[in-house]
């Protein structure tokens, strides 16, 4: 009677050991699981905030690898020069400081360059790009065409130009230091003495609200 209980007890002992362990098991593999249904079926997840995934995911080139964020600047890059060129192109006839037309040339020629560059990048890698600016960068080009005065213009296209490269900046930095193509990386190297030389230029008109562009 008394080995029967001790058998019992036993088997009982080695039961819930059992259970333990495959409890355990099954916790580890929902454990690795979890991440896997959360972010490896979605690379949009991983994308820096404000990039557009195009879905077509890391594509192999005789340049290296070419993601999502490299798409994505390329084009961003085209879309800068859609309505900066025409902005300083008004900075040119409207301006009626010369600091306000430096800045205009600047934008001219810097991004007449990168328009050419983006093309290059594009038709190398086969990136489709924008050819008409963006609704808000089209509504930026209405206001400084409306605006009723010199002063009006040339306040607008500091500010609005300053806060459009402000923004893209760190962008440029993160491709530069990121991107394992080496076509992107060479665009992004000019990209960003370029943008950081009109962020000088746009801060020498003196007009620049540093106060409202930081709230933004």
């Amino acid at each position: 009677m008394r080995s029967a209980i001790i058998s019992r007890s036993i088997a009982s002992s080695r039961t819930i050991g059992t259970g333990l362990i495959i409890g355990a098991l099954a916790m580890t593999l929902a454990a690795l699981l979890i991440p896997v249904s959360l972010f490896g079926e979605s690379s949009a997840a991983a994308l820096p905030s404000g990039v557009i995934d195009d879905g077509k995911g890391t594509i192999s080139t005789q340049y290296g690898p070419l993601t999502a964020v490299d798409r994505d600047f390329v084009r961003k890059v085209k879309l800068a020069g859609l309505w900066e060129l025409p902005s300083g192109r008004m900075a040119q006839e409207r301006g009626n400081t010369d600091a306000v037309k430096t800045a205009g040339e600047h934008l001219i020629e810097g991004h007449t360059e990168l328009d050419r560059r983006a093309n290059e990048v594009g038709q190398a890698l086969g990136i489709p790009l924008p050819t008409q600016p963006n609704e808000q960068q089209q509504g930026w080009l209405n206001e400084m065409t409306n605006a009723a005065s010199a002063a009006e213009f040339q306040r607008l296209f500091a500010n609005l130009l300053r806060s459009a490269h402000g923004k893209v900046f760190g962008l440029v930095a993160q491709v530069r230091a990121q991107s394992q193509n080496s076509m992107v990386r060479s665009l992004a190297t000019r990209t960003n003495a370029i943008v950081l030389d009109h962020i000088t230029v746009l801060e020498d008109t003196g007009l620049v609200d540093f106060e409202a562009l930081n709230k933004k």
